[in-house]
């Protein structure tokens, strides 16, 4: 892999449409701020007769609702067709009922989503993670992207790991902050797609879809005496789902020198307070812990790159054991709860893991929220 390395200036929904159109075979969109533009990169590309990594050109199609490009992609899946969609804020929740569906029956596919804020006490069509946590519990994987960069190289991460796992997953990046951010991206080679996109693991995918010449039962109904094993029965699916991602990232930075965990740290190794976030508030923590380390502080953050399945193995791989103090920044609010949901799930894995030895002793936690609708998150902030 050792062809000279193309250098573009792009945006997030550009960054996260490349890999998309390179990697699908339907597209069924609906325009959305701020994702329209990923739709539309994808159209304009069919229409110009572009192949794709397999030397067709992808079938677009705008539907009339994003309820319908949900509806067409859950039935695209289904004949095998490999599928996506781009989304983001109440367009990603009248996707919810196909979702469930699309988990439910263990269907790969990738939705991008430029995160954005969700219309409560007025509409704003900014950027945070309200809509993406509205969907973390239907059952799909979840993988956050921070930079230009990441949106590109998390688009082919999920790709690959989605074949790999038969989970879906939501790929989603902060609406307008990184999805409208122009920046130069190393374009990623279509050798180095190929490498990471498994022929084999495409054919499984097609054996899996609803043929007449194979005649397989789904989408039935069912009653209790059953449908408790059958949601039970995806379990190994979800327990094996942060290990294939691992192993994904690994083989990606083998292929780029771009390397990436489920959970990445940076900063202090023997850091007394931590901080954990995910998306592009990361990058202004990371510049904050670079300053203050300079000054000896000793702190840190941990990246959440793999939101689900969240996996506490690899949250402790990350997190100095000499933490004493943690906060855990959400960029959503949840009325009515007693924490917002990353805080929770912080909170959850470490009682968990002091209890079985996986981590020495409960550091005090404090949960925080920031940056609703793309309010300014500034170093002196962080």
């Amino acid at each position: 892999m050792s062809k000279e390395k193309k250098i573009a200036i792009i945006d997030g929904n550009e960054a996260a449409a490349h890999i998309a159109y390179k990697t699908t075979e339907v597209a069924a969109i609906y325009p959305i701020t701020p994702s329209s533009n990923m739709g539309e990169w994808a159209d304009q590309w069919a229409s110009e007769g572009r192949p794709n990594l397999w030397g067709t050109v992808p079938t677009v199609a705008e539907m009339q609702s994003e309820g319908g490009a949900a509806g067409a992609v859950h039935g695209a899946l289904q004949s095998g067709a490999l599928t996506t969609t781009f989304t983001a804020s109440q367009g990603l929740l009248l996707m919810i009922p196909n979702m469930y569906k699309i988990a439910g029956e263990l269907t790969s596919t990738v939705f991008h989503v430029s995160a954005r804020s969700l219309a409560a006490s007025a509409l704003s069509i900014f950027g945070d993670h309200q809509d993406v946590m509205a969907c973390r519990q239907i059952g799909w994987a979840m993988l956050a992207s921070n930079s230009v960069q990441e949106v590109m190289d998390t688009a082919l991460i999920a790709q690959a790991s989605t074949l790999k796992a038969r989970v879906p997953f939501l790929h989603f990046f902060d609406g307008f902050r990184t999805s409208h951010e122009v920046s130069k991206v190393e374009m990623i080679a279509d050798e180095i797609i190929r490498a990471m996109i498994s022929d084999q693991l495409i054919a499984d995918h097609r054996a899996r879809a609803l043929n007449p010449e194979k005649p397989f039962i789904r989408g039935t109904a069912q009653n209790p005496d059953v449908y408790f094993q059958g949601r039970e029965a995806v379990n190994k699916f979800y327990e094996a789902c942060p290990d294939v991602v691992a192993a994904t990232m690994e083989e990606f930075g083998k292929l780029t020198g771009r390397h990436y965990k489920p959970f990445d740290y940076i900063g202090a190794p023997d850091a007394d307070r931590v901080v954990v976030l995910m998306g592009s508030s990361a990058e202004v923590a990371l510049e904050t812990i670079e300053a203050l380390r300079k000054k000896g502080e000793k702190i840190g953050a941990v990246v959440v790159r793999l939101y689900r399945p969240f996996s506490a193995k690899f949250f402790f791989a990350a997190l100095p054991k000499t933490a004493k103090a943690i906060a855990v920044l959400d960029r959503t609010k949840e009325p009515g709860s007693d924490g917002e949901p990353l805080y929770k799930d912080v909170l959850g894995a470490l009682a968990q893991g002091v209890a079985s030895g996986a981590f020495p002793a409960m550091p005090k936690i404090i949960g925080g929220r920031y940056g609703l609708s793309s309010k300014e998150f500034t170093p002196a902030m962080a």
